[in-house]
């Protein structure tokens, strides 16, 4: 008890207040004071461990807004975790999240607080998967989404964000490319570019949830601005005002400065970014990832005292997953720098 109040007191009261204004709209000062312990608790095994805590735009307020030193998108947290100085990296998001994290770092410890955290999408499509579709169209690149296992990654030619898959398709200057594993994204990416993209039928659970139906209905009935992500069913994309990933759809967001807006995408999003919108009203069509919502702040703790669970990728894997993700970054690269 008494480390408890010691690492609590540790914790300066100015930064827990300061966080605690991003989620006010969200959360009642009571209820952030109830994770007040364990944030302090957290704050000071990072000092110990020379950690980063690492937290995804779905994960829950209290990690993204209290422990957090990196927000983000998958890849772009792995990059800045790569970038610091960090001895440990704890990531906050699902398994294929940590498995990039530990490709950009392979010298340092990278903790998932659950290992059940996994994705309904990464597990769609097998490395067995990837090598039957080049059987069947000989010599023809494959870009696998960055929601794949390491094990799919080290099969595929180049890995590819929901921001960059169409430039990344798109750069290896080929009449055809296949895109796996998430089919909407395929026939988004298709919808824009002149290259014939060969899907594969995985989905992502939370995402394949919304219904045209349901957007067509907020922008009529709440006149809302309707942001969708391309791993939503076509219907719903092309019933959205606006089709772009997490870090677009914020970017969208602070250029139309909407009354009202609609993020279709897992729930915890709109609640993460809501305070740095505040003219906005966020209506929640509330679908939660059950993978995300593992990660915890118990756990967080628990996986820096420890220092575990730790995710090891093969080297036999990791280097070819490697050099994927790296082709990804050289296409993505501005020319001339």
């Amino acid at each position: 008890m008494a480390a408890a109040l010691e690492d609590r007191r540790a914790y300066d009261i100015a930064e827990h207040a300061r966080r605690h204004a991003r989620v006010a709209r969200l959360m009642p000062a009571a209820e952030w004071d109830v994770h007040y312990e364990l944030v302090g608790a957290i704050e000071a095994l990072k000092r110990e461990r020379n950690a980063v805590v690492l937290a995804h735009n779905y994960q829950r307020p209290e990690i993204f807004h209290g422990v957090a030193d990196f927000v983000g998108d998958s890849l772009e947290l792995a990059r800045k975790a790569a970038q610091s100085e960090a001895d440990v990296i704890v990531m906050c998001g699902v398994r294929f999240m940590a498995e990039t994290a530990k490709l950009l770092s392979p010298q340092r410890t990278v903790l998932l607080p659950d290992l059940e955290a996994g994705c309904s999408l990464a597990d769609s499509i097998t490395p067995g998967d990837v090598r039957a579709l080049r059987r069947g169209h000989p010599g023809v690149p494959v870009v696998c989404y960055v929601n794949t296992s390491a094990a799919v990654k080290n099969e595929c030619d180049a890995c590819c964000t929901s921001s960059n898959a169409q430039l990344v398709v798109e750069s290896f200057g080929v009449p055809e490319v296949i895109l796996v594993p998430d089919e909407y994204l395929a026939a988004h990416v298709a919808s824009r570019t002149h290259v014939r993209v060969i899907p594969w039928g995985g989905h992502c659970e939370v995402h394949e949830r919304f219904t045209g139906a349901e957007v067509r209905e907020f922008r009529e009935s709440a006149r809302a601005y309707v942001l969708a992500h391309p791993e939503c069913p076509r219907d719903v994309q092309e019933a959205a005002d606006f089709v772009g990933s997490t870090s677009g759809m914020i970017a969208a967001l602070e250029q139309a400065q909407p009354e009202r807006a609609v993020l279709i995408t897992e729930c915890s999003m709109a609640d993460n970014i809501a305070g740095a919108f505040p003219g906005t009203d966020f209506l929640r069509p509330c679908n939660l990832c059950p993978h995300m919502q593992r990660i915890t702040l118990a756990g967080v703790r628990a996986s820096l005292e420890h220092l575990a669970p730790a995710i090891e990728v093969p080297e036999e894997i990791a280097a070819g997953a490697r050099r994927a993700v790296q082709r990804m970054l050289d296409a993505s690269r501005p020319r001339g720098t």
